[in-house]
């Protein structure tokens, strides 16, 4: 049966049926603000906003914070709290939707012999992409009494209080400086009628840790079933967390709906986030829970255009690439004001040992798939670059270069170096600074944008070109680049690596034709030093080795780096060197799979060795092997972590899957040419794949059809606005 008719919607993951109070939580994203949304969704998870900084309690250094978790809440049935008696919840299930971005949770709270069926819907808006949405539907079988609570508690957020507020600026009651209105966690307080008129139940400033930025969070309530409910709002107390309440009496036959809309607005937005905040919940409540829901849909609806079918592969595969693509796009956002990080916005305590930096894993892995899926996403990952070039350019200068030199670890706010102190990565791992100006040059070839070229992609571009100029060493041989940390990190620095030495190459290629389309003059050096790079190639079996000194018993002797020059890097050193050089790493994979980032695309190489089953084995090994249930989680290695805990979505492994999917496999490489040229081949697809297809990306601004079969010489583009 074609994939299409066999997978006609995108395939959500099978649902968790029994509470596990251990489990990694479910990830709900928008790509602004990202939600660890527990089994029990009105406990407390996690949440982070895109653009939040502050100092990291253990490295001293700038790192992404949590900010408040917007949606906490709480029921009491009677006189029990919910929070208080989770030994009294039936659990039913806790479910994604990927089609629309939504997680619905179903559960039962019994006491003394009352039933409350509660169904909660949790999701993050990409129309208004700072406001993070729930509704709890609640059914009781007897007559009894219902309390539904909202709350925002920042406890879990390193940091101060700033401002708290329960009305508005300039309203007929509203709060002199230094006299808050709030209400304790689960007291009693006296009804407000102005509240109960007001389109906004609180607000507040929350600073992080070590002052580097603030977030504002504001949010509203409403209950729909009952005209009869008591609403309490908030009594004075100034670091106490926001809440609401509603008291009433429940009969059996009615649907209570409570909804929580919450909006986070970081202080990279706006100098007053919490006001900011507060205008955003009055679009919200304007536009309703419904029609929010809807957009939200629809929005899904169109990213979900440009879903990857691998037609002919078993049902597995495809909820693995439909997986993939969610989790992505979940977490990168045309609004993000900075770019994304290798778990996206999807922190736990396990695991938070990224700390929020972005990386070169953004440009090589995240950047491509959404260049052709989501390319005003892309834009958004490529303007935090380009508006922290300034930063790029003083890290050259420091370590006596020209040019821009970008950190290995960027900080949020500055993009400044960030690398904790124990790295050295931050110095001599210099292939980042090539990655992120390869990717605006694809940028370029994706898109036929002429204006982000001149005002974007160019700057970066020459500047980086100006940098590998002033660090290169001119010798005898040529042109070497020496000193440095490939993709495998070794013990102790080498000279001409081949990933950093051939993507220096394609740089210098890269800036010299894009300055002689804008009619731009450029040193002649630039293409001098591109073509006498010196390149580690074995003169008696011509393969291209990691570095010169090269030893596969090293330490990361097993990484394919000088394979990453093939792809994703576009190097084409001729048939002989090819084929020599993936004969000699891919009996190495087996030792290398199971590592992050390349492992996933051991199976295009395998492709492009002729060998469909040795394909198959090593996309299963290189990231299958890397999932993990519930909800289909790709982590970061196979064993998740020391203590066997999940650490994922690894946004950096969904990347390289998606453009194994969307690139290696159909053989299309970006470029200057016409884009039917960008098809290479022949096509190879893994053992039982017959073929790949993508109805929508995007070319030139342009809808077109991708499809590549197993055995064509090439892939084809079919333009869909003809």
């Amino acid at each position: 049966m074609p994939a299409q008719k066999r997978f006609a919607q995108p395939i959500s993951p099978a649902p968790v049926t029994k509470y596990q109070p251990n489990l990694l939580p479910a990830y709900v994203s928008n790509g602004i603000i990202g939600l660890r949304v527990r089994q029990i969704p009105f406990h407390a998870g996690v949440a982070v906003v895109n653009g939040g900084a502050a100092i990291d309690p253990t490295t001293l250094t700038a790192s992404t914070p949590y900010a408040p978790y917007p949606l906490s809440g709480d029921i009491r049935l009677e006189d029990v709290w919910l929070s208080e008696a989770l030994q009294q919840i039936t659990y039913e299930e806790q479910r994604y939707d990927f089609t629309c971005g939504e997680l619905h949770t179903r559960f039962h709270f019994i006491v003394n012999g009352i039933t409350a069926h509660i169904d909660v819907l949790t999701f993050c808006s990409r129309s208004l992409p700072t406001t993070v949405l729930q509704q709890t539907q609640i059914q009781v079988d007897k007559p009894c009494h219902l309390a539904l609570l909202a709350i925002i508690n920042p406890a879990g957020s390193p940091g101060k209080w700033l401002a708290r507020n329960t009305r508005l600026p300039g309203s007929k009651n509203s709060i002199t400086a230094g006299s808050f209105w709030t209400m304790p966690l689960m007291g009693d307080a006296a009804d407000s009628s102005e509240s109960n008129s007001s389109f906004v139940d609180g607000s507040l400033i929350w600073e992080f840790l070590g002052g580097l930025s603030t977030c504002g969070v504001a949010y509203t309530t409403e209950l729909h079933g009952t005209d009869q409910a008591q609403r309490l709002v908030a009594k004075e107390g100034e670091q106490l967390p926001l809440t609401t309440r509603y008291t009433f009496q429940a009969e059996p036959g009615c649907t209570y709906t409570f909804n929580q809309i919450a909006s986070i607005v970081p202080s990279c937005y706006h100098h007053e986030p919490d006001w900011q905040a507060t205008r955003l919940i009055y679009l919200a409540k304007e536009r309703g829970f419904d029609a929010l829901r809807q957009e939200n849909r629809a929005a899904w609806e169109e990213l979900w255009k440009g879903r990857i079918l691998l037609m002919g592969a078993e049902e597995r595969w495809q909820c693995m690439v439909d997986a993939a693509f969610f989790y992505l796009h979940s977490s990168i956002h045309h609004s993000s004001p900075a770019s994304t990080t290798p778990f996206g916005l999807a922190m736990w305590p396990n695991y938070n040992y990224y700390y929020g930096h972005i990386m070169w894993d953004q440009e090589t892995f995240v950047l491509p798939p959404l260049f052709l899926t989501a390319p005003d996403a892309a834009l958004s990952m490529l303007t935090y670059r380009c508006e922290r070039l300034p930063a790029a350019r003083s890290n050259a200068k420091m370590q006596g270069y020209r040019g821009s030199q970008f950190p290995w670890s960027s900080s949020p706010t500055y993009g400044e170096e960030t690398t904790p102190l124990e790295s050295t990565s931050s110095q001599l791992e210099i292939h980042v600074t090539l990655d992120v100006a390869y990717a605006f040059a694809q940028y370029v070839h994706a898109t036929d944008d002429e204006d982000f070229l001149q005002q974007q992609a160019w700057p970066v571009l020459k500047d980086v070109a100006e940098w590998i100029e002033s660090r290169v060493t001119h010798s005898e041989r040529g042109y070497e680049i020496k000193h440095v940390v490939g993709i495998a990190e070794t013990s102790q620095p080498v000279n001409n690596n081949a990933y950093t030495n051939i993507a220096a190459r394609v740089v210098l290629l890269e800036a010299t034709a894009l300055a002689r389309k804008l009619g731009r003059k450029v040193p002649d050096t630039w293409e001098k030093i591109a073509n006498s790079l010196v390149l580690p190639i074995d003169p008696q079996t011509h393969v291209l080795l990691n570095e010169e000194g090269y030893t596969s018993s090293a330490k990361g002797g097993s990484t394919p780096e000088a394979l990453a020059t093939f792809f994703p890097y576009p190097y084409r050193p001729g048939e002989q060197i090819e084929q020599a050089t993936l004969a000699f790493y891919l009996p190495l994979a087996e030792k290398y799979a199971g590592k992050p980032m390349l492992s996933a695309f051991l199976g295009v190489y395998a492709a492009w060795s002729g060998n469909r089953e040795l394909s198959t084995h090593f996309f299963e090994k290189g990231y299958a092997d890397f999932l993990s249930q519930p909800f289909n989680i790709t982590n970061e290695m196979p064993n998740y972590t020391p203590e066997g805990q999940p650490v994922g979505p690894f946004i950096t492994n969904i990347g390289g899957f998606l453009m194994s999917c969307l690139y290696g496999l159909t053989r299309l490489r970006l470029g200057p040419g016409e884009p039917q040229s960008w098809c290479e081949g022949p096509i190879i697809l893994p053992d039982g794949w017959d073929g790949i297809q993508v109805e929508r990306i995007w070319i030139h601004g342009r809808p077109a059809r991708l499809t590549a079969n197993h055995g064509d010489k090439h892939a084809h583009i079919e333009f869909l606005d003809c």
